[in-house]
């Protein structure tokens, strides 16, 4: 797989891709319905591309 199709996102594009509020989000990650984010500096949340993207696929899926 090309590495371009995985990488780490910020809650910025998070928000831009499934259209939550930052509350939201976390609130979702708490309730183990969206995907959880890796820490790669400490303090700051970077989010899998592709596990976002699957997520979205999946409510896709579902509707």
């Amino acid at each position: 797989m090309d590495n371009n199709h995985d990488r780490l996102i910020r809650l910025a594009e998070v928000i831009e891709i499934v259209g939550y509020c930052k509350a939201m989000i976390y609130r979702k990650v708490r309730a183990g319905t969206f995907p959880k984010p890796y820490k790669p500096g400490g303090a700051s949340s970077r989010w899998s591309l592709r596990e976002v993207n699957d997520w979205v696929a999946s409510v896709k899926d579902a509707a």
